[in-house]
């Protein structure tokens, strides 16, 4: 079994994370493509088969651009923060269709204490949001064993972080998953060691935990009326 990253890839982006500037960047950009981009590539490419089993309409693709890795470098544009990269690594794997339309992803993220692999749509448009919703109300059974079922609760959190106060309007205040219908998030997650992500088991642990989302990713898809 092949290990990906390691003790040197997050003694990179605790590095970054405090020299947040072009001239600490430039000067490790050896380390960050050895330690960090490099593996990351090559776990994508490893990915592909296990994720041709889930799905034949989701994509790893271990491009230099416009692939599954997202840039370290960042937006900031609009943003009061200023930092020139991000403090971690993450990549999308994603729909075949999702650059025409709004789809649920798979989502894998490397920063040191706070890596998980996730799954779903993370803030949606509200024409998304609405037919997600509207899905479940429609289909609370199959709601039901997709993200709420005994053995994916047991390895999955769904995210909480973002809610409404109240319920979305004309939506039934007594329904069975109410507090799902107030989600900004459709997204399941999971925790992974730092550990994990340096050993050798982590293509294994990955593989496992798409099979696991799969169901979770199939039934947002049919809600979106996406293939799976």
């Amino acid at each position: 079994m092949s290990t990906y990253f390691s003790d040197a890839s997050f003694k990179f982006l605790r590095g970054l994370a405090r020299h947040n500037d072009r001239e600490w960047f430039q000067a490790h950009k050896g380390d960050y493509e050895a330690h960090v981009r490099g593996p990351f590539l090559r776990l994508l490419t490893d990915l592909q088969p296990a994720l041709l089993q889930v799905s034949e309409h989701y994509r790893a693709e271990p491009k230099g651009n416009g692939g599954s890795l997202f840039r370290i470098h960042r937006d900031t544009r609009f943003a009061n923060d200023k930092s020139p990269y991000k403090n971690w690594q993450g990549a999308r794997l994603f729909h075949a269709r999702s650059k025409q339309v709004e789809a649920p992803a798979f989502y894998l993220h490397l920063q040191p204490g706070h890596c998980f692999v996730a799954a779903g749509v993370w803030h949606p448009q509200p024409d998304t949001l609405r037919r997600i919703r509207h899905f479940i109300v429609d289909n609370p059974g199959s709601w039901k064993a997709a993200a709420h079922g005994t053995a994916f609760r047991k390895r999955f959190d769904l995210d909480d972080d973002e809610m409404l106060t109240r319920m979305p309007r004309g939506f039934p205040d007594d329904f069975e998953f109410a507090l799902d219908l107030r989600r900004k998030n459709f997204a399941a997650f999971r925790s992974l060691d730092d550990a994990t992500m340096t050993g050798p088991r982590l293509l294994k642990t990955l593989e496992t935990d798409l099979a696991a989302l799969a169901p979770f990713v199939d039934y947002l898809c049919a809600a979106l009326d996406l293939e799976f």
